[in-house]
């Protein structure tokens, strides 16, 4: 039953990348947009994007992140981008940051990299040491360590802090939607030093919040000039949580990004 089960979960798996590959086709040509979300969040992050996209022509996919190790996640993200016939776009929140850029390597028709809130990891740099560059990070004291049975830690956000440390600007009740499905991230992958930097052979995008309490505002400012980013983009006061509270922002990037020569 179980080995039935997985069958079934891959057979629709590649039957969803086979319409999104067909749908792309018949947008004339325009890239897939793909989706990744970061440490905390989940894959219905970017629902009110995915919205905007959709009724822009566009086609997009939220690949599932493990929030294992960058490695191991942006090999499954990888995978995702391989199966998709036609021109990507890979966006980052967050941690998934660091896995797109190492996602990108080896696939070349990965044609522009969008990070928000997100890391954009130069090579041996990891999550924690580009956060530790700058100060205003105030994720240590909010999270909650899970020990697991291997000996390894999960880190949450605490739910009584996820409002105000991850999504200040989005209402209380979403809020505690978002904090009740968070994703924990394991704490290995935030230290896991990463790969080449797919930045710098593709354009980059990047857009963020004035008021980020994960990553200092400053980091993501400090990345983008370093990269010589084709855009960035500062959204006043805005959070964390920013395709939640400003996705017209978000998709306007995307899209810029995705129909730029």
């Amino acid at each position: 039953m179980l080995k039935l089960i997985k069958v079934l979960a891959l057979g629709a798996v590649i039957a969803t990348l086979t319409v999104a590959s067909a749908q792309a086709q018949d947008h004339d040509l325009k890239p897939t947009v793909v989706l990744v979300h970061g440490a905390f969040a989940e894959s219905s992050s970017w629902d009110a994007v995915i919205a905007r996209l959709t009724k822009d022509g566009y086609v997009a996919i939220a690949a599932a992140n493990p929030l294992r190790s960058v490695a191991s996640d942006a090999a499954s993200v990888a995978a995702v981008v391989r199966a998709i016939h036609g021109p990507v776009v890979l966006v980052g929140h967050s941690y998934g940051g660091p896995v797109i850029t190492e996602a990108a390597n080896g696939n070349p028709n990965v044609k522009a990299l969008v990070y928000v809130a997100g890391f954009m990891p130069d090579t041996g740099e990891s999550s924690l040491t580009l956060s530790g560059k700058f100060p205003g990070s105030t994720l240590a004291s909010a999270l909650a360590p899970v020990m697991l049975p291997d000996g390894t830690q999960d880190l949450y956000i605490q739910p009584s802090k996820f409002h105000l440390q991850f999504a200040a600007d989005v209402s209380d009740d979403k809020a505690a939607l978002m904090a009740s499905a968070q994703r924990p991230v394991a704490q290995a992958a935030l230290a896991e030093p990463s790969g080449a930097a797919s930045w710098k052979l593709l354009p980059s995008y990047m857009i963020y919040g004035s008021a980020d309490r994960n990553i200092p505002p400053a980091v993501m400012q400090f990345t983008a000039e370093r990269a010589h980013a084709a855009k960035t983009v500062v959204v006043d006061g805005a959070s964390h949580a920013l395709m939640v509270s400003h996705p017209a922002e978000v998709t306007a990037l995307i899209e810029e990004a995705a129909s730029a020569r």
